[in-house]
């Protein structure tokens, strides 16, 4: 104990007489992955003494009447994030891999937290979880980790969950006294809400930049709300908005097997029979599994046909989940304009396997590495927003469909 605890004291005395500006760019940057790792593994180690010592009574002897509230009180964090970490240590235990990275500092422990959650629910999915969590975000694994979990349930089971779970509320925050809105809906009726709030959100961003304004997003998202209570959004419609993916079988047969689609496009799995209802008045796309006709359709123009259009917002197979930024790392979901990987100017195709969904900014960054490296030719293509001197000049293809 006496050695960890004199390198835990002198390790925290380095940093206190750290300074980044004495450091180079790039060392800051291994500082930071360092740090970070380091991090990590204190958070786990500490969870894994302040269990001990709960257990003990060693809480007690400190005035304390719970763990919880102790190790709140010790590292200045709410009694909600200690309960958390206690009880996220204890659900990897059982998981020897997962609690080796985590001790290690090699993922975090709310990454931790939900491989042992997924592992729980569907046996065999923690090595798969652990191999994505050591290279990427924590909303990455929560997201692969919802989507086996729900994958691994009766799609009538699901369904009848989320129904009962539906709710919606508001309320006026203390400190400016601003009316604040949180709800949960069920798939069918939340993805295309969001779809069309996301799409009216776009629209305001991309006029305030044209103006020279430079609103956040989160603000342009609460002006399209606004519009959209009052009937004044110009969006898509709803028949535009929500995108049911169902193969052939299940559609004729009236229920999918397991390992078969039928799903919403980034809502997850749903009963054959909600797509059938939906088709009533809503937009619908089949797509064949293997998606071999449309992975040959080439298009000569700069943007996107709406049948590549259709395949690229879909997702990767075979799960089809939605696009999101195909940066490395990067999990936006909206925002997303299509760039050729090799543009237009240098002879690029518009075919699918030229096109790539990006998020605003990742787009800009490539924009600007490709003028640079000379493949963009003598065309005005360099994005307005941030490397184009006339806000008005010839951008490359923008937004999503």
């Amino acid at each position: 104990m006496t050695s960890i605890a004199v390198l835990a004291d002198r390790f925290c005395d380095a940093l206190a007489r750290f300074d980044a500006e004495l450091w180079s760019g790039e060392e800051c940057a291994a500082l930071a992955e360092r740090f970070a790792r380091v991090e990590n593994a204190a958070q786990a180690a500490r969870a894994r003494a302040s269990g001990r010592a709960g257990a003990c009574g060693a809480h007690r002897a400190r005035g304390f009447a719970s763990t919880q509230e102790w190790m709140a009180a010790s590292a200045g964090t709410s009694m909600r994030d200690a309960k958390s970490a206690l009880e996220s240590v204890a659900a990897v235990q059982p998981l020897p891999d997962t609690m080796l990275a985590l001790a290690g500092g090699r993922i975090s422990l709310a990454q931790a937290e939900e491989i042992a959650k997924t592992e729980a629910a569907v046996p065999g999915s923690e090595l798969e979880l652990l191999e994505l969590a050591k290279d990427s975000s924590l909303g990455r694994v929560r997201e692969r980790g919802r989507r086996r979990r729900v994958e691994a349930m009766d799609p009538h089971d699901l369904a009848a969950l989320q129904h009962s779970a539906r709710e919606a509320a508001h309320w006026r925050d203390t400190e400016l006294g601003m009316v604040r809105v949180s709800a949960a809906l069920t798939p069918e009726v939340g993805i295309p809400f969001v779809n069309m709030w996301d799409a009216e959100t776009d629209r305001l961003w991309r006029e305030a930049r044209r103006i020279g304004e430079s609103p956040s997003r989160a603000q342009c998202a609460a002006d399209a709300l606004a519009r959209m209570v009052d009937g004044k959004a110009t969006g898509h419609g709803h028949r535009a908005d929500v995108v049911f993916v169902c193969q052939v079988d299940p559609a004729i047969r009236g229920h999918a097997h397991p390992g078969e689609l039928c799903a919403i496009l980034g809502g997850g799995p749903v009963p054959v029979s909600t797509v059938m209802a939906a088709a009533r008045d809503a937009f619908i796309k089949g797509v064949l599994h293997d998606g071999v006709e449309i992975q040959h359709v080439v298009h000569f123009g700069r943007r996107p046909n709406a049948l590549q259009r259709s395949a690229l917002m879909l997702g990767l197979p075979p799960e089809f989940d939605g696009a999101m930024c195909s940066e490395p790392g990067c999990d936006r979901r909206y925002g997303l304009e299509f760039d050729h990987v090799d543009p237009v100017a240098n002879g690029g195709a518009t075919k699918l396997q030229n096109i790539r969904v990006s998020c605003d900014e990742h787009h800009d960054q490539k924009t600007e590495r490709d003028r640079r490296a000379g493949r963009l030719g003598g065309s005005r293509t360099i994005y307005k927003k941030k490397y184009a001197k006339n806000p008005d000049a010839e951008t490359d293809e923008r937004g999503p469909p």
